[in-house]
């Protein structure tokens, strides 16, 4: 603990046993886990692809050298960074922000993608929405394009809410 808290990592949590550690990974987002294998309740492995499934975490794995290469098999899939004892501080703080630049990017490209199903959805509700213009107020599709841009920019409000309105009026 003292060698993280040298290392500015600011928030220190521990846990010794797996059960444990997935009640407090529900209750809190972590950006990095470090596993020392094994644990009281449970070898560790299935932890560590546990938190890489559920959380955006970065998940450092510390196996005895003999178990390297067996327990590499069963979590390379999964994101799991391994690292083996005994270790070195500069390899377990290396493997540390390895993995924390890991979780960062998989948070980056989360949001990312959530942002992209949202302009999707929008893309389907317009979609909707104009053909509802076309089956009912007889418009063409770039009537009904038209239509929904310049309710959008006269009521100043974004194309989705003025297609839900329209699909209000015309599905409901």
């Amino acid at each position: 603990m003292d060698f993280l808290r040298a290392h500015s990592v600011k928030m220190l949590s521990s846990a010794s046993t797996g059960g444990e550690a997935r009640r407090m990974a529900v209750q809190q987002d972590f950006n990095l886990v470090v596993i020392n294998t094994p644990l009281q309740d449970e070898f560790g492995h299935e932890l560590a692809a546990d938190l890489t499934e559920k959380t955006s975490a970065g998940v450092v794995l510390v196996v005895k050298a003999e178990l390297y290469e067996s327990v590499s098999a069963n979590v390379e899939e999964t994101g799991v960074i391994l690292a083996q004892k005994p270790i070195n501080r500069v390899l377990l703080y290396q493997s540390m922000r390895v993995a924390a630049a890991c979780s960062r990017r998989l948070e980056s490209l989360r949001k990312e993608n959530q942002k992209l199903q949202g302009k999707v959805h929008e893309l389907q509700v317009v979609g909707r929405a104009k053909c509802a213009l076309v089956q009912y107020r007889h418009l063409t599709e770039q009537e009904a394009h038209r239509f929904i841009e310049k309710q959008a920019m006269d009521q100043r409000t974004p194309r989705i809410e003025i297609a839900e309105d329209i699909l209000h009026t015309y599905e409901d």
